[in-house]
């Protein structure tokens, strides 16, 4: 399985080690999580964006009061 060499500072290791034992985790398993989590949370957030900009004007129309005034610029 592929592996990754990460080198830290002492106190960014000591900062890690301790989020780790408080969420009961080896360092190894909470690293992999985390960046595992926040590859997902990117994907989510990349999808989200794309469905919001394919459907604003869908909103704009089934919610005319809330719709801005001026031109709107996709996010």
């Amino acid at each position: 399985m592929p592996a990754l060499n990460i080198e830290y500072t002492e106190a960014e290791l000591a900062a890690i080690r301790e989020a780790a034992a408080a969420d009961g985790k080896t360092v190894k398993a909470y690293v992999h999580d985390l960046s595992v989590r926040e590859q997902q949370r990117r994907t989510f957030v990349n999808h989200a964006v794309a469905f919001w900009n394919e459907h604003l004007e869908e909103f704009d129309a089934a919610f005319p009061e809330d719709a801005p005034t001026d031109k709107r610029s996709a996010a």
